[in-house]
């Protein structure tokens, strides 16, 4: 039987020598309220370029699913997550995108962001 890990593993980038986006869904995350001790729902957006480094999806899945016995903030555990994220693939850019379901009538979602130093994003080809 599977159990929640706060590992995250990782494995070689296939084409290091290209800029290209890894976008993940994770529509299933949850951890308690620090407050009330209730559960918090939300839907995670992952956006990555990656360097030498990807995030393997099974151990992604068993590192979210180890939030959700923990009290946590939103904003601090959006943050947590993009911190171990970069500390586990040290990626050009990331992009944590945490929305919240509603909790006492208010919608929350926290947005936090990491640049490699040095690092600029190509400009978008806009086709006609």
């Amino acid at each position: 039987m599977q159990q929640p890990s706060t590992t995250l593993e990782t494995f070689a980038n296939p084409a290091p020598e290209r800029d290209y986006t890894i976008r993940m869904t994770i529509p299933e995350f949850s951890c308690l309220c620090p407050k009330t001790g209730q559960p918090d729902f939300a839907t995670l957006k992952l956006d990555y370029v990656p360097n030498e480094r990807c995030v393997e999806l099974k151990s992604l899945k068993l590192y979210i699913w180890s939030y959700r016995d923990r009290g946590a903030f939103h904003e601090a555990v959006t943050n947590a997550i993009l911190a171990d994220l970069v500390r586990a693939t040290a990626p050009r850019y990331m992009r944590l995108l945490a929305e919240f379901n509603v909790r006492g009538g208010i919608y929350t979602s926290v947005a936090a962001e990491h640049r490699q130093s040095g690092w600029n994003a190509a400009a978008p080809v806009l086709l006609p």
